[in-house]
């Protein structure tokens, strides 16, 4: 499975289940108003007055420029009062000092758990350098029995220097021990213990351990009446992980690969007619962009290719007579130069032609960097994405040799179409 696949799978899997305590709607989000609120001018419809008169920046969504809910306001209250990372006290996984803190307050018991678990070891493996994984005990009682027992087994291996070892076995084999008896479930974390080349007898009596116990107890029902009453209760940086957001990729694409936490200054003027060229291995692709029908994705793609942000990228997924697509610096489809912009639809453009610009995005008003271009006349994607750009009549032949990729199945991008870089021309 690729990457993209597998991030789009786990992301979907927690979106729609969470292990969640027995009587928790005295803890549930109250009914009051939102508190935080979108900046207006990165929703509002944008004018062609409003942009030529604006000199400063580009509208845009930065990072945490966005909308929360009722009930993220109510949680995100709750994160405001937990302790900061602690490199003593806490179990952390992946490069200490990166920029991303993802911290998991996790039941070992909780099915939701498991694949979040699988979600960010993925995460620690393609961006290792940008990624920490924080682990704290969330141990939700009233509706697993071993929720004490199993959070006690991993504290018990990480009182020998094995914490992670033992919470990857406790998630990959729930399944053999979740029906277990306290007694079956003790003999079982021994027999894992003593293949991780711990002491058994030390590991039993830790796991045991009375005041250890009730330490583990106090804590858990300490953040369940804060209102933690779910399963995995996520955190990126300081922010509560809600309907998706933060969103954790524009996050790394600011770390990794030199993103922008600010919307983009404005680089084209709208009486100017700009075409760009991308140099790939397959030949020059030249394209008329549309800076009166689309200033703001004009804007953002000359200013990204000014910036250098579309070098040594690839065609990282194309279909045979339907689009081309690229942008990423990743080379995933899932990265976003760290800002998104609204939609600009026109009913004067289609994507009834071979060689149409548009925009890929994640959802209404989540454009990014990410463009595809049509191999092949595509109307139903007429009012789903904006239109741009249209390669030119002199470059529609270098389209045939975009080489094809299916990014669901691709591993690695042996023969994908590279663009060497991007050349922005202003008449």
């Amino acid at each position: 499975m690729s990457k993209k696949a597998i991030f789009v799978l786990l992301i979907g899997v927690l979106l729609f289940s969470a292990c969640k305590a027995k009587d928790a709607e005295s803890t549930e989000a109250p009914d009051v108003e939102t508190t935080q609120e979108v900046t207006e001018v990165a929703t509002e419809e944008v004018t062609e007055t409003e942009i030529i008169l604006d000199g400063g920046t580009m509208p845009c969504s930065t990072t945490y420029d966005y909308e929360t809910t009722t009930e993220a306001d109510y949680y995100q209250a709750i994160v405001d009062q937990l302790p900061p990372l602690s490199l003593e006290d806490d179990w952390i996984r992946g490069n200490p000092d990166a920029p991303i803190t993802i911290f998991e307050y996790a039941d070992f018991q909780c099915s939701a758990c498991v694949y979040f678990a699988s979600y960010t070891e993925t995460l620690l493996h393609y961006f290792p350098e940008s990624i920490k994984v924080v682990f704290r005990h969330l141990p939700l009682a009233s509706i697993h029995d071993k929720a004490y027992l199993s959070g006690m087994a991993g504290e018990a291996a990480g009182a020998q220097g094995k914490f992670w070892e033992m919470h990857d076995l406790l998630y990959e084999n729930q399944g053999v021990w979740f029906y277990y008896t306290d007694e079956e479930f003790i003999d079982w974390a021994r027999s894992q213990a003593e293949a991780l080349g711990l002491d058994g007898d030390q590991f039993e009596a830790d796991m045991l351990d009375a005041d250890a116990r009730a330490a583990l107890e106090a804590l858990g029902t300490e953040r369940i009446s804060m209102g933690m009453n779910y399963t995995p209760f996520v955190v990126f940086n300081d922010r509560i992980y809600s309907d998706n957001l933060p969103d954790l990729f524009s996050l790394i694409s600011i770390s990794q690969y030199d993103g922008y936490e600010e919307c983009p200054p404005w680089v084209i003027n709208q009486d100017n007619a700009y075409t760009a060229i991308l140099r790939t291995d397959v030949g020059n692709i030249e394209i008329e962009l549309y800076p009166d029908a689309a200033p703001l994705a004009v804007n953002s793609f000359v200013f990204l290719a000014q910036e250098g942000w579309f070098d040594d990228l690839y065609f990282h997924n194309v279909t045979e007579d339907y689009v081309a697509i690229a942008g990423d610096p990743s080379g995933m489809g899932v990265m976003t130069p760290g800002y998104t912009f609204v939609d600009e639809i026109s009913d004067d453009l289609s994507f009834d032609g071979i060689g149409v610009v548009g925009m890929a995005n994640s959802g209404t008003d989540k454009n990014g960097s990410q463009f595809f271009i049509t191999l092949a006349p595509q109307s139903d994607l007429d009012g789903l994405y904006t239109i741009f750009g249209q390669v030119t009549e002199e470059s529609l032949a270098v389209l045939d040799e975009i080489a094809l990729r299916d990014d669901t199945t691709a591993v690695d991008f042996e023969d994908a179409t590279v663009i060497y870089d991007v050349e922005i021309i202003g008449n």
